[in-house]
């Protein structure tokens, strides 16, 4: 269920607006003004946040990244204020609806906005188990633990078995530990009182009380430092959490789903995890296969995602040719199905004629790093028989690259372009770009930052919000 706060009066277009994504499950808030509305949305949490561009769109997108609440903001207004809905677009604002609103663009940013896939899709025996199984546990209340190699799609099967439990109706809340700091992490779980630390101008509701009543994935778990971990720990076990300067405890009804493209069990061992926390966790063990271990979803995949972005980007929906097929088929993917998403997004985009070809299904021989990290994700994340396939294919050659062409320039200019270059390669997909790269997701968060502070132009993932391409949206 999407999570909707509208800022500005429902009367007339608004308001049809309003009515529109509530008949599609939206929970509806509404404020009469930016300021009530960033009120709101530090004590409720929203996915999306759709503001009249009668109000200083631009403010209100400034004080959540101030405030660090991961929002994405859309003005709206009438299709004939076009110099409004350039200004709300180069004040942050994601992208600009056109009022009289269209129902099926509204359901498609609701939609982005949650991530909320219609189902997974799959024919592959191995994976039809993996989805039986956990709509059997779906409807029990016990932890699940998720584990895969990276891209995969555990937030996805979390999310399906949210849908499936009796949580449904409530919020779907999903943190991934890895892509904060130590402390703005345990301020984004738990939430604050106004003055408990440099920077909180506000009290602030945390994840777990976001999702009190619903559920709540804490993604990349095994990069959780030790000493969170213990208070994930004690929130399981009293069902309370302590705000970052709270007078007492805050009793929270969450159910909790984790995922890793860890070994948990070998993090145990290694004195990096606690073993209280993994048992607590691991209740029910459900082990997504790596992409190689399912090839009979490729097709039915790259068909789904073809169809998506054909949509998405006003183009005609192909079919792929055989050629292109078989080139699908015998691909390694160890980046799994974010690789073979970003493959086909790349595709249709590039595709002429009737039909995507083989000329554009562009496939990446992955760096001998990178495939022997994918390997060892498969036997961290499902067991030694997951990852022995690719572990033991020699690895492919590598286009040398031109260092002659390199010297004369700056360290730090190398190293940008080849940061943002890996990340447009990953068509913005920063937790692949990371992986390529050898670092850490943090390190890539701070590189872009820089970056984009230094006016570069950093990639950014396709598909978040909105899926389409709207009137007057810049850049």
């Amino acid at each position: 269920m999407t999570r909707l706060l509208i800022i500005g009066s429902l009367e007339a277009e608004l308001g049809h607006a309003a009515r529109i994504a509530m008949s599609r499950g939206a929970r509806l808030r509404q404020a009469d003004g930016v300021t009530s509305g960033l009120a709101m949305a530090r004590t409720e949490g929203f996915d999306l946040i759709l503001c009249d561009v009668l109000h200083d769109v631009g403010w209100m997108v400034s004080s959540l990244e101030a405030e660090r609440i991961s929002c994405p903001v859309v003005a709206c207004g009438r299709n004939a204020d076009a110099a409004s809905a350039v200004r709300a677009i180069q004040a942050g604002a994601k992208e600009f609806l056109p009022l009289p609103p269209d129902a099926d663009l509204i359901a498609a940013m609701l939609q982005a906005a949650t991530g909320e896939p219609d189902a997974p899709v799959h024919r592959d025996p191995a994976m039809a188990a993996v989805l039986r199984r956990a709509k059997g546990v779906a409807r029990a209340e016990a932890s699940v633990l998720i584990t895969g190699e990276s891209g995969t799609g555990k937030e996805v099967l979390a999310r399906y078995i949210h849908q499936h439990s009796r949580r449904a109706q409530g919020a779907f809340v999903a943190l991934n530990c890895a892509a904060l700091p130590e402390a703005l992490l345990e301020s984004e779980l738990f939430g604050h009182e106004k003055g408990a630390f440099s920077g909180a101008v506000a009290a602030r509701r945390g994840k777990f009380e976001q999702a009190d009543g619903g559920t709540l994935l804490l993604d990349e778990i095994g990069e959780m430092d030790p000493r969170l971990q213990a208070k994930i720990l004690r929130a399981l076990q009293e069902r309370e959490i302590d705000r970052l300067g709270g007078a007492g405890p805050v009793k929270v009804d969450v159910r909790i789903l984790a995922a890793t493209n860890r070994d948990l069990a070998a993090e145990v061992a290694a004195g990096r995890f606690r073993e209280d926390l993994f048992f607590r966790l691991n209740v029910v063990a459900l082990r997504i296969p790596a992409l190689r271990d399912r090839p009979d979803d490729i097709l039915p995949i790259a068909e789904h995602f073809a169809q998506r972005y054909a949509e998405a980007n006003g183009l005609p929906h192909r079919r792929f040719a055989p050629a292109a097929r078989a080139a699908l088929l015998t691909h390694p993917w160890s980046g799994n199905v974010r690789e073979l998403e970003n493959t086909v997004h790349r595709a249709v985009l590039l595709a002429e004629g009737d039909e995507i070809g083989p000329e554009a299904v562009e496939l990446h021989t992955p760096l001998p790093r990178a495939a022997a990290a994918a390997g060892a994700g498969a036997g961290a994340g499902a067991g030694a028989g997951a990852g022995a396939g690719a572990a033991n294919e020699p690895a492919a050659p590598v286009r040398a690259i031109g260092v002659a062409a390199l010297v004369g320039r700056k360290m730090e200019e190398v190293e940008r372009d080849l940061i943002i270059e890996t990340l447009t390669h990953c068509l913005g997909n920063r937790t692949r770009a990371a992986e390529i790269l050898g670092i850490s997701i943090r390190t890539l968060r701070n590189k872009l930052h820089e970056y984009r502070a230094a006016g570069a132009p950093v990639p950014v993932a396709p598909g978040q919000m909105p899926v389409a391409p709207l009137p007057y949206a810049m850049g």
